[in-house]
């Protein structure tokens, strides 16, 4: 009995962990994981949805009975895991170089065009 609320305290710490590194903002942990799929491993994902399925029966307390309580620690531990070594100043930092690169890419492009063109022009 003492690890069933165990259960729901990871869940809610697992919510808490998607708000706070990916930003998601939604009340069950169901809702959460859909809205960060594309931002999670699909291992983590995976074991995400695990937790999600068990989150209402963890609420309900004959249907808590059922749970697979080993197993849904384990994959809370490893949600958990990956979400705290996410470092959000270096994702920031590596969106803001990634659009950097995009821009320097682009203005080399651009520069070679005009310069082709003011070959073909004669201009040059």
């Amino acid at each position: 009995m003492a690890q069933n609320p165990d259960i729901q305290t990871q869940i809610a710490q697992t919510v808490q962990l998607l708000r706070d590194k990916l930003g998601v903002q939604d009340k069950t942990l169901t809702a959460s994981v859909r809205k960060a799929k594309r931002q999670l491993p699909r291992r983590i994902y995976k074991q995400a949805l695990l937790l999600a399925d068990a989150e209402q029966m963890a609420a309900h307390p004959k249907l808590r009975l059922v749970l697979d309580t080993p197993k849904l620690a384990r994959a809370s531990e490893e949600v958990q895991d990956h979400l705290t070594g996410i470092n959000l100043a270096d994702r920031r930092l590596g969106w803001f170089l990634g659009m950097l690169g995009g821009l320097a890419f682009n203005l080399l492009a651009l520069s070679v065009l005009l310069l082709v063109f003011l070959r073909w022009q004669g201009f040059i």
